[in-house]
């Protein structure tokens, strides 16, 4: 018996088979999950190939957070396949580089704003799409970066992701009446192409697997598709509106 026998779980976010989301898809099939996943632009064929690196290939529907229409679309599309949705997880985030990298005090409000939509807003776009969908309650999970402080580099991507934990919170508040959980899970760095797109993310490699009192290792995702799989999962049917941390305690320690 797999953790997750039986389920069915919209998956987004999946691009190379070094991201998270990835990682997560796998590891949910593998617990006996049935999926979808979705992807969106030049990421959609990237989604494509990946979704055949899967043990059982699943379709990829398209999805892009930045245009209300696929909202409703997709809740259409994935109605048509599924008559439930039991799991989300929500692994999209993007910001134009003048958003990122010491961009912080000249990133226009129009970079910022395609910034916060897909990275933020999105969260809540895709609960509510799905939310109809679970009709016997179910989990939605969203991949985070640690907001409680001020990060080099990552400039309006924090200000992205502390907006998310706040969205979170409220989607719990808002939806725990359908039985429905909303939680995320702030990972440590990644070597994934996100991390790659940010100008100076190595920073992070280099000191995060020296303060962390588990280590950490950046080429490894398992420990934080378990978090997301287990969050997934029946096993945690009382706990919404949190964040988990899987990065190997770095976010505990002082300087």
């Amino acid at each position: 018996m797999g953790l997750l026998d039986g389920k069915r779980l919209l998956i987004t976010g999946v691009l190379t088979p070094r991201s998270l989301a990835f990682a997560t898809a796998q590891l949910a099939q593998r617990e006996g999950a049935e999926i979808l996943l979705t992807g969106a632009d030049r990421g959609l064929s990237l989604a494509k190939r990946s979704a055949k690196r899967l043990d059982d290939p699943p379709e990829v529907l398209e999805f892009d957070a930045s245009v209300p229409e696929h909202v409703e679309s997709l809740r259409k599309e994935v109605a048509q396949r599924w008559d439930r949705v039991d799991g989300v997880l929500h692994a999209i985030g993007f910001a134009p580089q003048s958003c990122l990298a010491g961009g912080f005090l000249d990133a226009p409000w129009e970079d910022v704003g395609i910034a916060l939509h897909i990275s933020t807003y999105s969260f809540k776009s895709l609960a509510v799409s799905m939310a109809p969908l679970m009709t016997e309650g179910g989990s939605v999970v969203g991949l985070d970066f640690d907001a409680a402080v001020a990060w080099p580099v990552y400039d309006w991507m924090g200000v992205a992701k502390a907006g998310l934990e706040s969205v979170s919170r409220y989607l719990a508040r808002d939806l725990g009446a359908q039985n429905i959980r909303v939680n995320l899970v702030a990972a440590g760095p990644q070597r994934t192409t996100a991390a790659k797109a940010i100008g100076g993310f190595g920073e992070f490699e280099d000191v995060w697997a020296g303060r962390a009192p588990l280590g950490w290792d950046v080429s490894d995702p398992t420990a934080t598709a378990r978090a997301c799989v287990a969050l997934l999962s029946d096993w945690f049917p009382m706990t919404t509106g949190e964040i988990i941390h899987v990065d190997g305690g770095f976010h505990a320690m002082g300087v």
